[in-house]
């Protein structure tokens, strides 16, 4: 809305104004059933009077555009389809498992749908082959981490395009922190969170109460109560995604790990990985697998590796993220009501230098400069990130809603996401950079160098720095 009307052309108001609204319901901006502004509105955002407001709804209603109820407004009528118009059917792209389900479960009715479903570990490459070819989708969901990469390529539309005032109203006031700040690029949001995970270790009650200990809240506490699961005869006290074949899973292990002793590996304007607290946290690793706590196989596991141990009672411990709780629960047989009784999540014990820490991620929507039905598609995306539709998702899949509204809600019934929703609060997330993919690929090679031990922490951390550097145009600090 906000296209000028112009009292000067020969067209009358009346129609300019019929005209301009029945372009907003065709583009999207309204769907049906949804309410126009009232005639008071509609003459303070066009700055005319009300005559020609009532002859244009009055007209559009005749027409069977609208419905008008006496004392609630006017509404889109469901039935009727303009003249002319083809259906437009919005291309949406999904990682496989419950993001298809998700979509429709929220999408507006009468929104024509066709959803690509891919797997995770092709996704990024599969969206930028598309987008070389010319045929992006209207929608993505993907890893939040590319978020800067395809903004920084022209991939992504600034969401203020398309709705300012869904940007103002509900963006900025709603969705949570560190996620509103990290999906903006030049200062405009580009993507919106799908929903939020937080990276800690789950582990088997029974196992951890056998040996008469509590869940570990620092490094020396882990430590021992991988020590005494060893003691017991546990074939893998801990479990972790340990080297390249578990791809950004390691790197999510790594950055959580860094977190939880004051380290990072990027800052503001210099690379900071080279550092007395990253070595420290490296050299933890170490102890850890000469302890015998972790395994020295871990650098072959690929991600799902160190959860399907745990589920079946392999490991006692395993490395993760509160995204793993339907994965757990299904290869444990268990409920997502169940798995809790069983399995418990804590975030990354406290390192010497830092408290008990987090890693935030999770997926998000991004609508592709490419797409076909750009109005139609925000539409969409405004009804998938709704109050509703998240609070719906979070109870459905235990991954914490990222508008503060839905996760009360959600989180009200849920103890788990309470828990992880505090631990939300301090969590810390992935360096938004634009080369994040190389990034992390460093990171993969640096987790795997140190535990199959073919470099001593403080050098592979220094070296690591340096190609980071290379990768970012960023000096050491």
């Amino acid at each position: 809305m906000g296209t000028a009307i112009d009292p000067e052309q020969p067209l009358p108001v009346y129609v300019q104004l019929k005209t301009l609204l029945i372009e907003e319901i065709i583009n999207g901006r309204y769907g049906p059933g949804d309410r126009l502004p009232t005639e008071h509105e509609l003459c303070t955002i066009y700055n005319i009077s009300r005559t020609p407001v009532n002859r244009a709804l009055t007209e559009m209603a005749e027409e069977g555009i609208v419905l008008r109820q006496r004392r609630h407004g006017s509404f889109v009528n469901p039935d009727w389809v303009p003249p002319h118009t083809a259906v437009n059917t919005v291309e949406v792209v999904v990682p496989e498992g419950c993001w298809e389900a998700v979509v429709r479960a929220a999408a507006p009715p009468g929104l024509s749908l066709h959803i690509v479903q891919v797997g995770l570990s092709d996704l990024r490459q599969v969206l930028i082959r598309a987008v070389a070819e010319g045929r992006a989708p209207d929608l993505a969901v993907m890893d939040s981490v590319w978020v800067h990469e395809f903004a920084a390529s022209g991939f992504l539309t600034p969401l203020g395009e398309l709705d300012a005032d869904w940007v103002r109203d509900e963006y900025e006031r709603d969705f949570v922190e560190p996620f509103r700040s990290a999906n903006k690029f030049d200062g405009r949001p580009v993507a919106v969170q799908a929903e939020a995970d937080v990276a800690g270790i789950w582990y088997r009650r029974a196992d951890v109460a056998a040996v008469g200990h509590e869940p570990p809240r620092t490094w020396g506490e882990l430590a021992a109560l991988g020590s005494a699961l060893a003691k017991r005869g546990t074939a893998i006290p801990l479990t972790l995604p340990g080297g390249s074949l578990a791809g950004e899973t390691a790197t999510y292990f790594l950055l959580s790990l860094l977190a939880s002793n004051g380290a990072s590996v990027l800052g503001h304007s210099a690379v900071t990985l080279d550092t007395a607290a990253a070595t420290e946290s490296l050299t933890f690793l170490r102890q850890l697998l000469h302890a015998g706590i972790i395994p020295a196989e871990s650098v072959s596991y690929e991600r799902d590796v160190p959860m399907r141990q745990l589920a079946q009672g392999r490991a006692s411990m395993a490395i993760g993220g509160s995204y793993d709780a339907p994965a757990l629960a299904a290869e444990a047989s268990l409920t997502t009501e169940d798995l809790l009784d069983e399995f418990g999540f804590i975030a990354m014990p406290a390192g010497p230098r830092g408290p008990a820490a987090t890693l935030a991620g999770g997926m998000v929507y991004g609508i592709f400069r490419q797409a076909a039905s750009p109005q139609q598609t925000m539409r969409l995306l405004r009804a998938v990130t709704s109050v509703d539709a998240l609070t719906r998702m979070s109870q459905e899949t235990l991954q914490l809603a990222p508008r503060h509204t839905a996760l009360e809600r959600a989180a009200a019934r849920s103890p788990f996401l309470r828990a992880t929703g505090t631990m939300l609060e301090q969590a810390a997330v992935r360096p938004p950079t634009p080369p994040y993919a190389r990034v992390s690929a460093q990171l993969h090679a640096l987790l795997e160098s140190v535990l199959s031990e073919r470099q001593e922490p403080q050098v592979a951390a220094a070296r690591t720095a340096d190609l980071i550097s290379a990768i970012t145009g960023l000096p050491v600090a």
